[in-house]
């Protein structure tokens, strides 16, 4: 009987199932061994690819923690000197990662920072709240105000002497009358020129002959608690005092410092009327603002174009300005 080489149907049927390209596959390739090879060659490449693509998402994940780590890595280890003066003072901070910073909050207050390096900073340390002595942290920022590192209680103010001395003496006692120690003149006159020249204690001033108040009031020299002998005073010893006249004139006002004695003529008053002692300075749009602490009437921060436009009309005056 003819024998038939041909593939039983079943046979055929399963190498169909096998062989045949099903929805447009490529067929394999049997030669060689080839199928095997290339289906682990293609699992290899898939592999590669499935890998570059999660490296790079690493490299990209590892570049932004990276970042992260740099900002984090801004530290403030000092504050120098730790002590500044309760009118302000520039100050350098010293640490690390630094650079990024662009404002360095002194407790509530920020200001620009100046001169930064990486490890180093220079910023002008703003006036304490009233002048008054206190502690405060320390922090550095970002340009977005995102903070990068804080030291806690990094800087103390104090007010040993000179102009921060007198500021928080000034600021204590515009209302607290120290009358304990120099007594209250307001019932023979004002306080003005009392309050004035206490102040001139606390910066550093000593008492002499002509200018004095001992036994809280019991014995005061017209020198010192007269406006009119308080003003002739500072005039002939100007040179003496370091003293420099300057007018109320806003083109002069820059030369005015705080601590600085300003001298009020009430009216068309010819004799001095009033004195004041400046504890602020503004500048607004160009301008500058003075303010003033005084005693009757009492204030801490008394503007100077109001009292002698709206309160005094017409008035005049000048500042004494304290070079040392």
């Amino acid at each position: 009987m003819f024998q038939s080489h041909a593939t039983p149907p079943r046979a055929r049927s399963l190498r169909r199932a096998a062989d045949e390209p099903v929805d447009g596959a490529v067929p394999p390739v049997h030669e060689g061994g080839l199928t095997r090879r290339a289906a682990l060659g293609g699992f290899v490449a898939t592999s590669a690819l499935l890998l570059a693509g999660c490296s790079a998402d690493l490299a990209k994940t590892a570049s932004r923690s990276s970042g992260t780590a740099t900002a984090a890595r801004a530290r403030v280890a000092s504050v120098s000197p730790a002590q500044a003066s309760v009118a302000g003072q520039p100050v350098t901070i010293t640490g690390t990662g630094l650079q990024h910073v662009k404002t360095v909050s002194f407790g509530d207050t920020a200001v620009e920072a100046k001169r930064v390096s990486a490890d180093k900073i220079v910023a002008t340390a703003p006036a304490s709240t009233n002048y008054q002595p206190a502690v405060v942290s320390v922090s550095v920022l970002s340009g977005g105000g995102q903070v990068l590192a804080t030291k806690p209680d990094a800087l103390q103010y104090v007010a040993t002497a000179g102009v921060g001395a007198q500021m928080q003496y000034a600021l204590a006692h515009w209302q607290n009358y120290n009358t304990a120690q120099y007594g209250d003149l307001n019932p023979v006159g004002g306080d003005c020129a009392n309050f004035v020249s206490q102040t001139l204690i606390a910066r550093g001033w000593t008492m002499n002959d002509e200018w004095y108040n001992h036994d809280a009031a019991a014995d005061w020299s017209s020198a010192w608690g007269y406006v009119p002998s308080f003003d002739e005073y500072l005039s002939d010893n100007a040179a003496a005092l370091g003293l420099e006249k300057v007018s109320f004139d806003q083109a002069d006002r820059s030369k005015v410092a705080l601590g600085d004695i300003a001298i009020f003529y009430w009216g068309d008053d010819t004799s001095p009327d009033h004195t004041q002692v400046v504890d602020r300075i503004d500048v607004v749009d160009g301008a500058y603002k003075i303010l003033m602490a005084s005693h009757n009437d009492d204030y801490e921060y008394r503007d100077l174009d109001t009292t002698i436009t709206t309160q005094h009309p017409g008035s005049t005056g000048h500042f004494w300005h304290l070079t040392r």
